[in-house]
């Protein structure tokens, strides 16, 4: 393997890393450590965020592989985020059991 293809499956592992932890953040998966289902949507939203920026920092480093891979994450990402968004925002808000 030459320091290319070593670079670019480095790479793609990384963005792989990020996409895992903004679809646990999500609550899309269960945290390892804890094994919970577990929501921070502002987490997720810096893992995104974090992807968005390797996206810029390397623009034109990627080779077509890299690129397709890493659009298509960002994308999903960003559906499910937006979903996850509205089914929070459909859900009933919680009863007040103060006021009954």
């Amino acid at each position: 393997m030459d320091t290319l293809e070593k670079n670019e499956m480095m790479f793609i592992q990384l963005v792989s890393m990020f996409q895992a932890a903004a679809l646990q953040q999500m609550g899309k998966m269960k945290n390892p450590v804890t094994d919970k289902i577990e929501r921070n949507m502002e987490q997720a939203q810096l893992s995104i965020d974090l992807i968005d920026m390797l996206k810029e920092k390397t623009k034109g480093n990627r080779s077509s592989d890299e690129e397709k891979f890493l659009s298509g994450v960002l994308q999903d990402l960003k559906l499910n985020y937006v979903d996850e968004l509205a089914k929070e925002a459909a859900a009933p808000a919680p009863k007040n059991e103060a006021a009954q």
